[in-house]
C-alpha cells in the first residue's frame, strides 16, 4: 500500500482512514502563506454510504485503498439490498441499497455494473455513468409544443420517472445520467 499526498485526493480518488475505504466527491484547495496549504474534501464511505466533510493539511499522508474492481450483473432486488452476480465467478452477492443510492433507480435487470472489493469483501457497485432506458408511458406532447425547452414526466421501464423534452413520446429509448438523474438524449435508431 502507498501513502497518497493530500493534493492527490481528486474526485473520484480511494483511500482508507482507520481501515475504511473512502471515495472522494468533492474537492477544493486553498493555499495558504510560505507555501502551505490545506485540501477540503467531502467523502463518501465505500462500506455504509456517509458521506463526511474533512479537512487535510499540508504534510498530512493518506493511505491508499487497494481496492480492485470486478465485472458483476445486475439481478434483483428486496426491501433493503440489491442482488448481483459476479461475471467471471458466477457467485451472487448482495449490497445494501443504501450504499447505492439513488442511482439504484436506474438499475434494470441484467445491467452490467462493477463491484468494488476491499479487504475480500465486496464494498460498492459501480453502475455505467449513463445507462439507455425505455420511456414506458409519457403525455403525448401537445401539436407545436415540441421545443426542448418544454419538459414532461415520463415513467421508465422499471419505473423512476424522469423529466424528458416535450418531443419524446412512450417506447422512445432515452439515456439518463444515473449521478444526476437527468434526460440526457434520445437513442437513434
Amino acid at each position: 500500500m502507498s501513502n497518497l499526498s493530500i493534493t492527490d485526493l481528486k474526485k473520484g480518488t480511494i483511500f482508507q482512514l482507520e481501515r475504511v475505504p473512502y471515495k472522494v466527491v468533492d474537492y477544493s484547495q486553498k493555499v495558504l502563506g510560505r507555501g502551505g496549504s490545506i485540501v477540503n474534501v467531502k467523502i463518501k464511505s465505500l462500506i455504509d454510504g456517509k458521506v463526511l466533510a474533512k479537512t487535510f493539511k499540508g504534510a498530512d499522508t493518506i493511505q491508499s485503498a487497494d481496492v480492485t474492481n470486478s465485472e458483476a450483473q445486475y439481478l434483483y432486488s428486496d426491501t433493503s439490498q440489491l442482488y448481483f452476480m459476479d461475471s467471471g465467478t458466477y457467485e451472487t452477492f448482495s449490497v445494501n441499497s443504501k450504499i447505492i443510492g439513488g442511482q439504484a433507480d436506474y438499475l434494470i435487470e441484467g445491467q452490467k455494473v462493477v463491484s468494488q472489493i476491499f479487504d475480500g469483501n465486496i464494498i460498492n457497485v459501480e453502475l455505467p455513468k449513463n445507462v439507455f432506458l425505455e420511456v414506458r408511458y409519457t403525455e403525448d406532447a401537445v401539436k407545436g409544443d415540441t421545443s426542448s425547452s418544454i419538459v414532461k414526466e415520463a415513467e421508465l421501464e422499471n419505473g423512476t420517472k424522469i423529466k424528458v423534452p416535450a418531443f419524446i413520446k412512450t417506447g422512445d429509448v432515452v439515456n439518463v445520467d444515473t449521478t444526476t438523474g437527468k434526460y440526457r438524449e434520445r437513442k437513434k435508431d
